[in-house]
């Protein structure tokens, strides 16, 4: 029988305070986060980290020391782990694995563990819905790094991104309507609130914020709201770069200026971790209540919501599914290319025949 390992990806985060320091200097010397020359960078990540590490060990000292989100990625591995425990027999066995991009576990120990399993192919599923350079890309790359070095050569296939998927959609509005009751009355406004990123990147051809607004704009529609009022807006902003806006902690202020009470989804975070339990849930909302805002709640992440997991164990079996004419690289748009051309980092390339073929077989 054959077996294929599931990868899931997702950022990482400090275990303990002491982890804090070359946590953060992985992340900043990232070439996919710090587009500088090697010595450059190397002397940048130090002098930012060095900067940043008691504000940011402070942070996390409120969440008990360190990030929720290895848990949280244990919990949404074991759900897809039980969700794909059946599937069937053109499948296999399967079984899930995770890989963390700037601390415990990286890459390198999960290929060992992967290799270690044997199986006879493989499957990456970053837990970033929209694709960016900045986290799916760099993850992929820090994987093939570790693969080749570990001798790791079985076929690999690749889902990119997942925007509009209908069980992520759906996840995303049964949790706002959930807790939409606690504004309702006072016709609040939804803000979206995703990750921001540099506009230099967008400016490369980076699809994230194009990916962001198909999200927000299906969930919108999905919750059959009445004259819904919905923004997206972009939070955690580092650095004197310019960013993609509206940022969230603007949006704040305007709703307080304009008394109008708010609901924000954390759009792009799958799993609670310090962006949510510490910017949304302290930062944001201690800055509602100084601007004024009437109202402020916040919506969960997906976690291990059962319309997510079962949209990622949907993601698994389409592309388990798909021919070996199709390209390794797939978004999760029915096995086709989601972004515009013009796009140009999006690592989905398909050959028109593979497309066809694919289709056709359908």
């Amino acid at each position: 029988m054959a077996r294929t390992a599931i990868v899931l990806f997702n950022l990482g985060g400090p275990d303990r305070l002491e982890s804090v320091r070359p946590f953060l200097f992985n992340l900043f010397y990232d070439p996919a986060i710090t587009e500088m020359a090697a010595p450059f960078r190397w002397l940048f990540a130090k002098l930012i980290t060095a900067k940043r590490e008691k504000a940011v060990q402070a942070n996390y000292a409120l969440m008990g020391g360190k990030t929720p989100l290895l848990a949280e990625t244990e919990a949404q591995m074991q759900a897809l782990d039980a969700a794909l425990a059946d599937p069937g027999p053109e499948l296999g066995e399967v079984r899930c694995f995770m890989a963390m991009r700037y601390w415990h576990p990286l890459s390198e120990a999960t290929v060992a563990e992967v290799a270690a399993w044997r199986p006879d192919r493989v499957l990456l599923l970053p837990l970033y819905p929209h694709y960016s350079a900045a986290t799916t890309g760099s993850s992929l790359t820090a994987w093939r790094q570790a693969a080749r070095a570990a001798r790791l050569d079985v076929p690999t296939r690749t889902v990119c991104c997942y925007p509009l998927e209908p069980g992520f959609i759906r996840a995303h509005a049964a949790l706002i309507r959930e807790v939409w009751p606690k504004a309702a009355a006072a016709r609040p406004r939804l803000l979206f609130s995703a990750h921001g990123l540099p506009e230099a990147f967008i400016k490369k051809g980076d699809p994230y914020q194009w990916q962001i607004e198909q999200t927000c704009a299906a969930v919108a529609e999905k919750l059959e709201i009445e004259g819904l009022d919905w923004q997206i807006c972009y939070q955690s902003r580092v650095g004197p770069q310019t960013w993609i806006g509206p940022f969230t902690d603007r949006e704040i202020e305007r709703a307080g200026a304009e008394g109008v009470p708010l609901v924000v989804c954390p759009i792009a975070f799958v799993s609670e971790h310090i962006e949510t339990l510490v910017e949304m849930d302290d930062e944001y909302a201690t800055l509602a209540r100084q601007s004024g805002v009437p109202i402020y709640v916040r919506v969960p992440t997906l976690s291990a919501r059962p319309e997510f997991i079962e949209a990622l164990a949907t993601l698994v079996r389409r592309h388990l599914h798909a021919g070996t004419a199709v390209a390794q690289t797939l978004c999760g748009a029915d096995l086709t290319r989601l972004c515009p051309a013009r796009f140009e980092r999006c690592p989905c390339r398909l050959r028109a025949a593979a497309t066809h073929e694919t289709r056709a077989a359908a």
